[in-house]
């Protein structure tokens, strides 16, 4: 950081005012200045005290009733006693001193009719509630004369994220003493004077008076907006320098087979049994056309559940293997792996039988590697990727070891990405020769502002069709206390299961004695990690809510189940032998288990066409997008799928409109949105991940749609005409600053 913004608050408040400050992470004048406030109080609207919480540390704007200081009887010493009110209700202030005229100054000021702001932690003495030793200040009480204290008096009161140490008022004192001396000079602005004009935004300098010190309601709502394009155009200008340097790295160009030569992918296509969508089709254009070219494709494809993202996955794979190259497809799980590997093959028959007998002779193969792998295996995999005999190689985070060879990787294809971290993709995307191409998957759909801000480096593919023949899937709330619905719940398992279909029942936990969601520790390749929410919900029952049921637990209690009686009951969890896993699986699929009793490790990718119906025990723990994923696995044949949302949630709170929603619609998108507006988008550029403070202050990447469009279209505009911002300094400044290590490495994950 350049210019004033980088001096230290010890050098310009000293070290006594500075100290507190840096407890909230205050540390520099620009890290002061950014700390904008959270509202503003309106000094004719006093607060409503009545909903005053024990314990809580509040900021009330109230008027002052009464004040008096008397000698205490009990002990030595004096007591100022003060009454405020928002002019219905009463909170006592109290102040302690050794001798009363310690206290003659607080009742000088709080005199009857005045107006303050007042911050402590709400206590209770005699039925009554008070502050004790509370903070405050008056307003318009250091005017100098009556028409500037009739001004003052009537700006909004800015109020900051505070803490008990560091009241609300002595934050924008400390902002005022550093703002007030700032010009123009010493305040760098990373919007171009152009782009301001054009949108008619104020000054850096301006908007950091306008919110820290409105003068009306209308001038802090100017700064905002300013202050949000100036969020999203510095992160749209980051973004927009790694899509340039993409593009300037070198690839092997992987262009279509002409016609009349062998090829894997025009036969795979003469070979299909279904039609493939518009969507499929158009988005398979799309990247056919970047895969013949010599740089590197670098696209995102999301889509529903059940949109056919694998077989668009799988024509790109086999346009690089027609062109001489090999792909890669990385997957989060053992489970997940095993299920593209043989998805892949039976969508390839005799094509991924490359070599052996019955095989197609100009066909290839398809490998499987994960960790669980025996040596004979791992041997026989390894030397088919590094051969190039296996033009497909599937696996999980056993691909990244330094043992991996591929003879010419082409194509990496990242399934459910946001599972992997920025290392482990790098370390696959070093194994080519030169930079392969890569394509970026998930199920979990992203809202069109989101993919910019998180996923703006990449173009991104959209499918939102679901292929022929899909029957649809209907879910409904069942409430866990109520025993009539879960009979009822049973009841609809059987009856599809005497139909000839299958039922999974998904827990979030594995033992009734864990302390943990399913994840544990020993859960591998990122299985079991379901997407809990009971400690975000705010819904304030948490610790009032029953446990989380658990697969071992309720796999026993389904055996028991006069209902189910005959049933075979399977489990499936992470901490499961690969072995035991892939076997529980199989059987499920074939038939031999009716019900799999599950944590989310099943939550993508697993394809059992006859499993129509889901039950889901605390369905509203998990977030809207995790549930989506969920319901997605039944209704994938041509009979209908029914998913059943086991719900402890009560009426009104933030889980059960979530769990509501679910229900009322399939249209993963609108849920995705609806879901980021439940949560709050937090981070987007990491802080879910890391625990940390959100970087996006004021931004919000949901409702600022348009602004984030514009952002991105200028931003994109200055870095295409400056690719490393030579004369734009101030913004070159402003993504270093803003952009952090661990921010890096996130947006690398695109």
């Amino acid at each position: 950081m350049t210019g004033r913004e980088g001096e230290a608050l010890t050098k310009v408040l000293g070290a006594r005012s500075a100290g507190p400050l840096a407890k909230l992470g205050l540390v520099t004048v620009g890290d002061l200045l950014r700390h904008y406030p959270r509202r503003y109080g309106d000094p004719g609207t006093l607060t409503d005290m009545d909903r005053l919480a024990l314990g809580e540390h509040v900021t009330v704007m109230a008027r002052v009733a009464r004040a008096t200081v008397r000698t205490m009887r009990s002990r030595a010493g004096a007591m100022l006693s003060a009454v405020v009110t928002d002019g219905r209700h009463e909170l006592a202030l109290t102040f302690f001193a050794k001798r009363a005229g310690a206290l003659r100054p607080h009742e000088d000021k709080l005199r009857p009719g005045r107006v303050g702001l007042f911050t402590g932690v709400v206590s209770e003495y005699r039925g009554t509630r008070q502050l004790t030793h509370p903070d405050y200040v008056l307003v318009g009480v250091d005017a100098d004369d009556a028409e500037e204290a009739m001004f003052e008096a009537s700006r909004p009161i800015p109020i900051y994220p505070a803490s008990s140490s560091v009241p609300s008022w002595r934050i924008q004192r400390a902002v005022r003493t550093v703002l007030d001396p700032l010009t123009e000079a010493d305040v760098e602005d990373p919007v171009p004077d152009e782009v301001r004009a054009r949108y008619g935004l104020p000054s850096r300098l301006d908007a950091l008076r306008a919110i820290h010190h409105p003068v009306d309601q209308r001038a802090w709502q100017q700064a905002r907006h300013r202050f949000r394009f100036e969020e999203a155009f510095v992160l749209q200008a980051a973004l927009a320098q790694r899509r340039a340097h993409a593009a300037e790295q070198e690839a092997t160009a992987r262009p279509l087979r002409g016609p009349g030569e062998p090829s894997l992918l025009a036969d795979f296509d003469a070979g299909l049994p279904f039609t493939l969508t518009d969507g499929q089709a158009s988005v398979g254009e799309d990247l056919s056309h970047e895969l013949a070219q010599a740089r590197p494709m670098q696209r995102l494809l999301q889509g529903e559940v059940g949109s056919g993202k694998t077989v668009v996955a799988l024509r790109a794979m086999l346009q690089v293997v027609d062109a001489g190259g090999q792909a890669a497809l990385l997957a989060p799980t053992e489970v997940l792996a095993a299920q593209h590997a043989r998805t892949l093959r039976s969508l390839l028959g005799p094509l991924a039988e490359g070599g052996l007998l019955g095989g197609a002779a100009h066909g290839t193969r398809v490998a499987l590697l994960t960790g669980s792998l025996g040596a004979a295996a791992r041997k026989e995999a390894l030397l088919q990727a590094a051969s190039g005999e296996a033009g497909i190689v599937v696996g999980t985070h056993a691909l990244l070891g330094d043992q991996v060879q591929f003879a010419d990787l082409g194509l990496v294809v990242v399934d459910e990405q946001h599972r992997f971290g920025v290392e482990q993709r790098d370390a696959l995307r070093a194994k080519g020769r030169v930079a392969p191409h890569v394509l970026v998957m998930t199920a979990t759909p992203i809202p069109r502002t989101v993919a910019m801000t998180v996923f703006g480096d990449l173009e991104t593919s959209s499918l939102t069709q679901v292929p022929a023949g899909r029957a649809g899937i209907t879910s409904h709330v069942v409430p866990a206390g109520n025993p009539r619905w879960m009979e009822r719940t049973w009841s609809r398992v059987r009856e599809e299961v005497d139909k000839g279909h299958r039922a999974y029942v998904v827990c979030p936990r594995i033992h009734p004695d864990d302390d943990l969601p399913a994840g544990g520790g020993a859960a591998k390749d990122f299985d079991d990690v379901p997407d809990l929410l009971e400690l975000m919900d705010g819904d304030g029952a948490g610790d009032e809510r029953p446990p989380l049921r658990a697969v071992l637990e309720v796999a026993d209690m389904l055996r028991d189940t006069p209902t189910l009686a005959g049933l075979d009951v399977g489990v499936l969890h992470g901490q499961m032998a690969p072995a035991d896993k892939e076997s529980a699986m199989a059987r499920f699929a074939a038939g031999e288990l009716q019900v799999l009793v599950s944590t989310t490790v099943i939550e993508v990718g697993v394809d059992v066409p006859e499993a129509t119906v889901m039950v889901v025990f605390d369905a509203d723990r998990f977030g809207l997008s995790q549930l989506h994923q969920l319901r997605g696995r039944v209704g994938r044949g041509a009979a209908p799928g029914l998913c059943l949302l086991v719900s402890t949630a009560q009426p009104g709170t933030p889980a059960a409109t979530r769990v509501e929603a679910l229900a009322e619609t399939t249209d993963g998108f609108r849920l995705a949105t609806l879901d980021l507006e439940l949560r709050s988008e937090g981070d987007v550029l990491g802080a879910a991940q890391s625990g940390r403070s959100s970087s996006l202050r004021l931004l919000r990447v949901v409702q600022d749609a348009d602004l984030i469009a514009d952002a991105r279209r200028e931003a994109t505009a200055v870095v295409d005409a400056d690719l490393e911002l030579g004369s734009h300094p101030e913004l070159r400044a402003a993504i270093a600053a803003q952009l952090d290590d661990e921010q890096e490495e996130f947006l690398e994950r695109a």
